[in-house]
């Protein structure tokens, strides 16, 4: 029976002595996943884009967590720079990182640029969190035997990526294959990680949350939604439908359940020696698309990521 709640998650898991970074931290999935780090021992290293909403989340983990130690640091993903000043911060406050969890993300936004011209959920979600991830890896080596996890969704079945044009550039604007295409990137972001760390005692994962109640989707309407459901495989949209056998609404999480997973992949000992997994519900799942799963894909993911971050270097 897969645990419920991020807390039930960490009870009996002791992480004293380990550092656990989280972006998005400042609410939402992101705040849960530092609060039950925080229970089992962690230093927890909070990193978002508002300062005052961070300390606030600060107070708050203190007041349910006794002696909780917490650190914060300023992280705006849609900032290259920001996102190197953030990384020279948390190498400095934490020589070896144990977790880091790839939370922070977008969905569905109107048309726009990140400060360094990349469409905006695409270099939100995924190129942010590349560099993040690429400038952190000698603390995460350092840790021996660290896990990357990684944030994507099964909204990466709307769309690969378009290698070509990842930037939208030479194609008229569609939030949701942009949301689809950005998701699958996290997913072949964890099969090229792995690859490349795992034998350096770094494993990757990637989850999907499920349909939860956060500020995510507040670029989501009910219109939306239905829109939505028309861009995913037949299979894939059960999750997001009424049934007329119950009638039932699409089952949303609070944050406390929401957060389970990405949790479970961080601390359970069911995936010592394994990475390159699909998470969901507490388990592995063999549900993803396949070409986020394809090495080649992966690959060429990161050598263009690589070259589009040292661009703005």
């Amino acid at each position: 029976m897969p645990l419920t709640t991020a807390l039930e998650v960490v009870v009996g898991v002791d992480l004293h002595g380990k550092v656990c970074v989280i972006t998005g931290a400042s609410s939402g999935l992101g705040r849960e996943s530092a609060r039950a780090f925080a229970a089992a021992g962690a230093h927890v290293v909070l990193a978002a884009r508002n300062a005052e909403v961070l300390a606030a989340v600060q107070v708050w983990i203190d007041a349910e967590v006794p002696g909780a130690r917490t650190t914060t640091v300023a992280l705006d993903l849609t900032s290259l720079d920001s996102v190197r000043v953030a990384a020279a911060t948390i190498a400095e406050l934490a020589p070896r990182i144990h977790v880091l969890m790839n939370n922070a993300g977008v969905m569905f936004t109107p048309f726009g640029r990140t400060v360094d011209g990349f469409e905006t959920q695409f270099g939100t979600n995924h190129l942010g969190h590349f560099e993040l991830t690429r400038l952190l890896v000698p603390q995460l080596v350092a840790a021996n035997g660290a896990r990357v996890v990684i944030l994507s969704s099964d909204g990466h079945r709307i769309s690969d990526v378009d290698l070509a044009d990842l930037n939208w550039h030479d194609r008229e604007y569609d939030k949701f294959r942009a949301y689809g295409a950005s998701k699958t990137a996290n997913v072949l972001h964890m099969v090229e990680l792995d690859r490349r760390l795992r034998d350096r005692g770094v494993r990757a994962y990637a989850v999907h949350p499920g349909m939860v109640a956060t500020s995510l989707a507040k670029h989501m309407t009910a219109e939306d939604l239905t829109t939505m459901r028309g861009y995913l495989p037949r299979r894939a949209r059960r999750a997001t439908e009424q049934t007329p056998e119950t009638d039932a609404r699409p089952k949303i999480s609070t944050p406390e359940q929401g957060a389970a997973t990405q949790v479970w992949a961080a601390v359970s000992p069911e995936l010592t020696d394994i990475g390159s997994v699909y998470l969901a519900n507490c388990e592995i799942r063999s549900n993803a698309a396949p070409y986020a799963l394809d090495e080649a894909n992966a690959a060429a993911l990161w050598d263009v990521s690589e070259k589009l971050c040292a661009q703005e270097g």
